[in-house]
């Protein structure tokens, strides 16, 4: 099956000699619905925006259903729906001469999509949409991305700012809409619980490369944070220890990020370190403490 999304030793800098992505390789199927999380800067955006083809990569090739974003934009962008932050609509149109808009653009458009959308977000019709709410605006932006029924939709934190009822239903929109027939789904968002309920697959971006890349299901049985006593040999053991993705001082114990079942953990930290089962814990973590422990604080 041909990935609907594929980045193969793509590089981008905006800076000579500071990456934002170096050498990235990863690609998405369809059907999937993945989280992408990252610090600020982390390169998030970057990597959404060339996806789109308003970016060019300085290295590497970036492919969409087989096509490239910058070579073949017109036939991407009909099987593409897009969301960002900061998309700016215009402000002196209405809804209803932005959803006309959008029919003409893509021959493919739902109207019974449409009106349902338009009853679910209570939206009128003959508002400007510079008239409207900050939620309204990114309600119409989701329904003129949707719509048509993209194979692809790619949302750059479209919530951000909006309360978490309105957040929850925007993106809850998305979801069941679309991916129940098998649209995928890229997604970027700070908020955790958000890619904990909604996403399938997490992607986590830092230093310019993919730090992680599971499904949140192997990350709620498969990673395990180890807390143990802050001693250089036990920091130099669990931090050369075979799966272990991070670690780091932290005040006087010392946490590492370690991916395997719990048995398995146990059993590696206890040859590696010839700590007892009882010297040292061993803890599941929500994905919100561990994107702290693997981006936050300095490196060890």
């Amino acid at each position: 099956m041909k990935p609907v999304l594929e980045f193969s030793n793509v590089s981008r800098s905006y800076k000579a000699g500071q990456p934002v992505l170096d050498r990235i390789n990863w690609s998405m199927e369809p059907g999937e619905v993945l989280g992408l999380i990252g610090r600020n800067g982390a390169g998030k955006t970057t990597l959404i925006r060339l996806a789109m083809g308003m970016l060019y990569p300085e290295g590497g090739e970036v492919r969409l259903f087989g096509l490239s974003p910058t070579g073949d934009p017109i036939a991407v962008k009909k099987r593409v729906g897009y969301v960002a932050e900061d998309q700016v609509l215009p402000s002196g149109s209405t809804i209803a001469e932005l959803i006309e808009f959008h029919r003409y653009l893509f021959p493919q458009w739902d109207a019974e999509l449409e009106r349902s959308l338009l009853d679910r977000f209570s939206l009128p019709k003959g508002s400007k949409i510079g008239k409207l709410s900050k939620g309204q605006a990114r309600e119409v932006a989701l329904l003129c991305a949707i719509c048509h029924r993209p194979e692809l939709l790619i949302l750059d934190e479209p919530a951000g700012g909006l309360d978490p009822a309105a957040r929850r239903d925007f993106l809850e929109a998305s979801i069941q809409l679309l991916n129940r027939e098998g649209t995928a789904i890229l997604f970027s968002s700070h908020h955790m619980g958000d890619i904990e309920r909604i996403g399938g697959r997490v992607v986590l971006l830092d230093d310019a490369a993919i730090l992680l890349d599971r499904q949140v299901a192997e990350l709620r049985e498969n990673i395990f944070v180890a807390v143990v006593s802050s001693t250089a040999t036990t920091i130099r053991n669990l931090s050369n220890l075979p799966g272990c993705l991070r670690a780091r001082t932290m005040f006087d114990n010392f946490h590492a990020v370690i991916v395997g079942s719990e048995t398995d953990v146990r059993t590696r930290i206890m040859a590696a370190t010839g700590l007892g089962p009882n010297e040292f814990q061993c803890l599941p973590v929500p994905l919100e403490e561990l994107f702290i422990e693997l981006v936050g604080g300095g490196r060890s």
